[in-house]
């Protein structure tokens, strides 16, 4: 039973009894069943800004990649995105195409790891009829087809070394030719790329050019992994468990507290992807109006936790802000606190 469920009323000893609002039971207090501390949902709900493609959080190093955002949007300079897989990297790409004077033109995304070796090249250049085998049709490349606007290269740091060059010369001449043809193409393209891997260890290892590192580093933008935004998770978990309620034509407005201190102070390695699909399977999982979170994984090795500056029983600066969100948590139906237990309830 939960503390949006009872009210409290006075017996006619004069003493408190509960009176269940789901199906009328009333019980005295000392019989009652141990009442469930819930948060209400809609507390950590905040209004999306313009422009940046369903980004949420509050968190000091959540801003800080925002403000980065707005500086860097309005030119046409190539931005490197480096982050953690899962930090929403495509998100921060398509909010820059969004904020530019390229927002009416396209926003054309290619993940370098995806394509196999021998098509990567076709699909970033194109190709002519009878360029190779099998190419039975003439075929524009993703930088054709982004001409006037955007090109988001993800996992820039697959590339391989023999298409390199190749790229250093768009990025710095825009204009290449198509596999198969001698004609060269001209374009007028902003290029946005993105890294999970460190391509500096990469130049070294002489597996990424210099050259190319340093064209595509104009504007570095440096995505925090999830684990470093603590104070963003509950509004994170919210803005899920909402989306796929929705989705999934289920009211849901609470979460208990303990499930929401739990997910402050899990590591997350996957990060923002892992915990949306903690609460996709949530809201399957639920049938009532409180958000049943299933088992979360054992804690993966060599995951950095937050550290804790003056022994373990210190918490960090981003979780004591995120805990101090779950303290006071509001009835979305009763409009009362439903971080405590009943018992405080007025008639």
């Amino acid at each position: 039973m939960h503390s949006d469920n009872v009210i409290v009323l006075k017996g006619s000893d004069g003493g408190p009894w509960y009176r269940s609002l789901r199906n009328g039971d009333r019980f005295p207090m000392a019989t009652a069943p141990e009442l469930e501390s819930t948060v209400a949902l809609d507390q950590f709900i905040a209004p999306l800004s313009d422009g940046f493609d369903g980004m949420v959080g509050s968190s000091t190093a959540f801003r800080g990649v925002l403000d980065q955002i707005r500086i860097v949007a309005p030119t046409d300079s190539t931005v490197l995105i480096e982050g953690e897989t899962g930090t929403g990297k495509e998100l921060i790409a398509h909010s820059i195409h969004m904020l530019s004077r390229r927002r009416g033109r396209p926003f054309v995304k290619l993940n370098c790891a995806a394509i196999p070796l021998g098509l990567l090249e076709s699909e970033l250049f194109g190709h002519e009829k009878g360029a190779f085998t099998g190419a039975v049709s003439q075929k524009i490349g993703r930088f054709e087809a982004a001409n006037g606007g955007t090109l988001f290269l993800d996992e820039i740091g697959d590339i391989p070394l023999e298409l390199q060059a190749k790229l250093l010369r768009v990025l710095q001449e825009q204009e290449f030719e198509r596999l198969g043809s001698t004609h060269t193409h001209r374009v007028n393209v902003r290029v946005v790329a993105a890294t999970n891997q460190d391509l500096v260890a990469l130049v070294a290892e002489k597996q990424f050019r210099m050259d190319l590192y340093y064209r595509l580093n104009v504007f570095p933008v440096a995505v925090p992994p999830l684990r470093h935004r603590l104070e963003d998770i509950p509004m994170l978990v919210a803005h899920f468990a909402h989306s796929y309620a929705e989705r999934m034509a289920k009211q849901i407005e609470m979460i208990p507290s303990d499930s929401m201190e739990a997910l402050v102070r899990y590591p997350w390695p996957g990060n923002i992807r892992e915990l949306q699909n903690i609460i996709e399977r949530a809201v399957i999982l639920t049938q009532e109006d409180v958000l049943r979170l299933p088992a979360l994984p054992s804690i993966a090795a060599g995951v950095e936790r937050t550290s804790h500056p003056g022994g373990s029983g210190a918490r960090s600066h981003p979780e004591r802000a995120a805990r101090e969100q779950l303290g006071g948590g509001w009835c979305a139906r009763c409009g009362r606190s439903a971080g405590r237990k009943a018992d405080h309830l007025d008639q």
